[in-house]
């Protein structure tokens, strides 16, 4: 689908590590080399031609946010270097002041990096708990088994929408009205799923979520942090400089600005917003429903013949999203990547930035699959071919 959009694709490369980043299509591309070779300049900076060019097109990219996530203003959208800073200026410029002593926060064990470890270091420096929800059998969210573990105590739920190495879609609509009716604040990651599966924040009752431009198609660099208007309001800055002032005196007295500037101090990776306009605009297009009925439908296809594999060991048969997690049987996952590299096949190995799934999965590292919409069944083919041949596997990366 749209695979002529894709210039990476006519390196002979069968690419299926879209969990980690996203090929970037010719419009996004064009975009900021645009930006950088017709109208570069600083955003809400200039009084010239070119800057008002720059200003416009920089908050057009808001708005097109705004809609794409079916947020209620445009002010509730910040401009952040992507999921990881997103998530922590929550957690330290809105929870560190929100949670007190003995507050629960709930996530899971298959969490990304970006969604425990602030979490972790809120606990240490304000004695808030961190609680795991337990997962069913599938390593699956259940809404029953969230609330076994929800307590009067319990103030914040912050969860993937889709994990990066099970690739389990959460019933975040469900979760959303349960923490509605606790009065619990609801915390999305949406890194693994915002180039996948349409949002409604509005309708999940979300009072925060953060994703990266470059896993839906656009640029590295760039993100989004999304917050409900009366909760980002009173998140303070992590970092304070240019552009998010009104004015300062040397006697100390200052005054910020209004959201969003408030929350973007510094010259923003410009390129970079105008980029993941581009991003959204291609993904709109095609429509988000129809690139995850097509994930699906190769996920199904690879599980079929993935199982022809000798020794092979398939983690997440029954997500449903285009994820695979696997191993060979007495191979390590770094050395099966190095040998499918010999055959032209990017995959990622490792933990996945998921440290503490092993608990749940029971192994350390894997081989990931993750398939976008310019993936083929023809490309699944040729991995299932490379890895019938794993016999020759040391002849070749030795």
């Amino acid at each position: 689908m749209n695979r002529e959009d894709f210039s990476m694709l006519e390196n002979n490369i069968i690419y299926f590590d879209n969990g980690a980043t996203t090929l970037k299509p010719k419009p996004v591309v064009n975009a900021v080399i645009d930006y950088y070779t017709k109208y570069t300049a600083n955003a809400h900076r200039g009084d010239y031609n070119i800057s008002q060019i720059v200003d416009s097109k920089y908050e057009e990219v808001r708005d097109e946010v705004k809609d794409f996530i079916k947020a209620s203003r445009r002010d509730e959208i910040v401009f952040t270097k992507g999921t990881t800073e997103s998530i922590n200026t929550v957690v330290f410029g809105f929870m560190n002041t929100y949670l007190q002593e003995k507050d629960e926060v709930l996530i899971t064990k298959s969490e990304h990096a970006s969604n425990i470890l602030p979490w972790l270091e809120l606990a240490k420096r304000k004695g808030i708990v961190v609680k795991f929800i337990p997962l069913n059998e599938n390593h699956e969210v259940t809404i029953d088994n969230i609330e076994k573990v929800i307590t009067s105590k319990t103030k914040v739920i912050s969860l993937a929408h889709v994990t990066n190495v099970v690739g389990d879609i959460r019933p975040i609509e469900e979760i959303g009205k349960l923490c509605k009716d606790k009065n619990i604040l609801f915390v999305v990651d949406a890194a693994q799923s915002i180039g996948h599966l349409p949002i409604d924040v509005v309708k999940c009752n979300i009072s925060f979520l953060g994703f990266s431009a470059h896993k839906m198609l656009g640029p590295t660099g760039i993100g989004v942090l999304y917050g409900k208007y009366e909760l980002l309001n009173k998140l303070s800055p992590i970092e304070y400089g240019g552009g998010m002032n009104s004015y300062f005196e040397s006697s100390g007295e200052l005054e910020y600005k209004d959201l969003p500037e408030r929350l973007e101090a510094g010259t923003q990776n410009i390129a970079g917003v105008l980029g993941m306009g581009e991003a959204i605009k291609y993904l709109k297009k095609i429509g988000l429903d129809n690139i995850h009925k097509y994930e699906v439908e190769l996920k199904k296809y690879a599980v079929t013949r993935l199982k022809e594999v000798p020794n092979i060991k398939i983690y997440n048969a029954n997500s449903n999203s285009g994820i695979i997690v696997f191993n060979i049987n007495k191979i390590f996952s770094q050395d099966l990547a190095a040998f499918l590299n010999h055959f032209n096949i990017c995959v990622r190995a490792g933990n996945h930035c998921a440290k503490i799934v092993k608990e749940e999965i029971n192994v350390s590292n894997t081989c990931r699959a993750s398939f976008y919409f310019y993936n083929t069944k023809e490309e699944i083919d040729a991995l299932v071919d490379a890895l019938k041949k794993q016999d020759k596997i040391f002849d070749i990366i030795l």
